[in-house]
């Protein structure tokens, strides 16, 4: 990328490195899941939060209250979007189309998928949508019901990204949808906390290779939400093959038809029947918390901001400090 800057180097001798980016893992854990990290980790993992040794602890923790607190967490999404929706029909401003659209009928027992970020065009948000016939018979599988919360906002200068959201909420207020597909206006921070935490799978459909990093999920990761996602920015990286899924193959290329049917076809054959199909006598899904467990112990502590800043000061800062010291 840089090599038109120094056109006298090879391009391995080019002085630009890239650091990826993490997250503050206290502001976005949850209570309940740091109180669980506390007992099992030890009382001082997020002064340690960046060593691997640490989170080897997450496979002490019990499938019983790992389980009982990710289920406490959908439950505290559903509550709150319902409580929103709620609102929205008290103002008498709004359709009943609109207020189901908000998330009226979310069911905490049902497998939830978020999609959350900004809308540009290259995040190809409407992805899920193109086979919609395929993506209903997923909502309303037999026993097996998803339902989808998308939530983010475009640049208030990018056009593209502004009819993208529209696009999408047309695509939920279908009545087809039966209140699966969910959009939640006014997406802040504080509801983006609610979501990485309450969300089982979080969806990532970006265009290769134009992902920078993104973080969003980052931060569900941590509060034990699985990955799906296309092998671009940061999940190229994390991705093990264990520790969530993979949509399509790692190329720098993008074939948005063979993308969607990697999508439907792991969701179909992989992910559903995992969640619903694989669990034990108790009802506990214990394939799953343990794809859940290795996605917390290998993506928690090599995507957090400390681990960034050691980074910067040992590669960057250290280095930079050195060269003007022997230069003076």
């Amino acid at each position: 990328m840089w090599s038109f800057v120094w056109p006298g180097l090879a391009e391995d001798d080019v002085p630009i490195g890239s650091i990826t980016n993490g997250i503050h893992s206290p502001t976005w854990v949850a209570r309940r899941l740091s109180e669980l990290y506390d007992r099992y980790l030890g009382p001082d993992w997020a002064e340690r939060v960046d060593d691997p040794a640490v989170w080897n602890g997450v496979e002490r923790i019990p499938d019983e209250e790992l389980w009982e607190v990710r289920r406490h967490l959908k439950r505290k999404l559903t509550a709150r979007m319902r409580d929103r929706a709620r609102r929205l029909w008290l103002t008498d401003r709004h359709h009943p189309v609109q207020v189901l659209a908000s998330g009226a009928l979310l069911d905490h027992n049902a497998l939830t998928i978020g999609f959350a970020r900004r809308f540009a065009t290259y995040k190809r948000a409407q992805l899920l949508f193109y086979d919609f016939d395929r993506l209903l018979a997923l909502l309303h599988r037999a026993g097996m019901p998803v339902q989808v919360i998308y939530a983010g906002k475009a640049h208030p200068a990018d056009e593209p990204g502004k009819r993208l959201i529209q696009d999408v909420y047309r695509r939920v207020k279908q009545a087809e949808t039966g209140g699966r597909l969910v959009f939640v206006e006014d997406y802040d921070m504080n509801f983006a906390r609610d979501l990485v935490q309450g969300v089982d799978l979080w969806l990532n459909t970006p265009r290769r290779p134009n992902e920078a990093c993104g973080t969003s999920g980052q931060k569900a990761a941590l509060n034990g939400a699985l990955n799906l996602s296309v092998l671009d920015g940061w999940w190229r990286e994390g991705y093990n093959g264990e520790n969530g899924w993979a949509i399509g193959e790692d190329a720098d290329t993008t074939d948005d038809g063979a993308d969607a049917e990697a999508l439907y076809t792991l969701l179909e054959n992989e992910v559903i029947p995992l969640y619903y199909l694989e669990r034990s006598d108790d009802n506990i899904p214990r394939e799953w918390l343990g794809r859940v467990r290795e996605s917390i112990r290998t993506l928690a502590p090599r995507f957090s901001m400390r681990r960034m800043l050691r980074e910067y000061v040992e590669r960057m800062y250290h280095p930079a400090e050195e060269e003007v010291v022997n230069h003076a």
